[in-house]
């Protein structure tokens, strides 16, 4: 096999090892949801080795959707940091084979603590399962690895299984994109999630007119916007319509000569699309791709025209 082959094939195996996990989504996986969901401290996850880097990452997913939670070496518990676990925590342990002996060793202690435990594991018959309130069953049938050794299949499945308790979790918590703001307020993630129309749109020199405006003028204000469109407005500054460079040119291509001697209300949109000032500029986005427009208006409860966001606004 050349190094191509083998790099598929092992994409392939993992993604085996994937679709296998879905059988073992049972009562267990529920009973782990609802203890972490009723926990009223934080979900403590800890395992070792390769098991640990995934299980520090499901803490971090954990902790980003809205549940509680951090990673801790089972080593260091011996050092202390048992003292950070309460009997309103709940323990997530992982272990591919069930019998790391650094996790085994602190079990007692979270059992006569009363601290509920959760294992994950891909040894449902492991002492690890045994103890746990619950067990999540991981297993694979064989590692990505040629020589079955090295742990890919089996933390790919681990990772995903973590995913998928998150996500649960989400949905029972019914965890909504401001939630997801709240805890990614820094970087572009979080500037989407809570950016307003209000902080992007233009308000000042837009293009407007009145719907007796002749189309001559109105493309001289459209073009002068740089907008690549124009807004009718009666005389209480209330939007009535639009127009957009389309717009113009099917005017032109229809009515030739005869263009000038039109008005923007021959052509306009009437009761075009708008939103308030506080509206995100996801939902902005959102508009935008449903109704295939490259604006929308910004009004107030008057249907007063404050300002208009475009697509390059929507990217600041």
């Amino acid at each position: 096999m050349t190094a191509r082959q083998y790099g598929i094939q092992a994409i392939r195996d993992e993604a085996e090892a994937l679709n296998s996990l879905i059988s073992k989504i049972d009562d267990q996986f529920d009973k782990a949801i609802e203890l972490m969901y009723s926990c009223h401290g934080k979900v403590i996850v800890t395992g070792v080795g390769k098991s640990g880097h995934i299980g520090a990452k499901i803490a971090a997913t954990f902790s980003s959707t809205g549940t509680p939670s951090f990673f801790i070496n089972p080593l260091d518990v011996y050092h202390g940091d048992l003292g950070v676990m309460t009997r309103d925590d709940v323990v997530l342990a992982i272990s591919n084979s069930g019998q790391t002996d650094e996790l085994l060793r602190f079990i007692p202690l979270l059992l006569h603590s009363c601290i509920p435990i959760i294992a994950m594991t891909g040894n449902p018959d492991s002492l690890l399962a045994k103890y746990a309130n619950c067990h999540i069953n991981v297993m694979v049938k064989r590692e990505a690895c040629p020589l079955n050794l090295a742990p890919t299949s089996s933390t790919t499945a681990t990772l995903a299984m973590g995913d998928a308790l998150a996500i649960a979790l989400m949905q029972k918590r019914h965890f909504m994109p401001q939630d997801f703001a709240h805890f990614h307020p820094g970087g572009e993630l979080g500037k989407r999630l809570l950016t307003t129309a209000s902080d992007v749109m233009r308000s000042e020199d837009l293009p407007v007119f009145n719907e007796q405006t002749k189309l001559g003028q109105a493309i001289v204000l459209v073009s002068e916007g740089k907008l690549g469109l124009g807004v009718a407005i009666d005389a209480e500054k209330k939007i009535i319509g639009i127009i957009t460079d389309g717009d113009i040119r099917r005017a032109i291509e229809r009515w030739k000569a005869e263009f000038f001697d039109h008005t923007v209300g021959d052509i306009m949109t009437r009761h075009p699309k708008s939103v308030s000032c506080d509206t995100k500029i996801t939902e902005i986005q959102h508009i935008m791709q449903r109704y295939k427009i490259h604006s929308v208006l910004v009004s107030d409860k008057e249907n007063r025209l404050l300002g208009v966001v475009d697509h390059y606004r929507c990217m600041l």
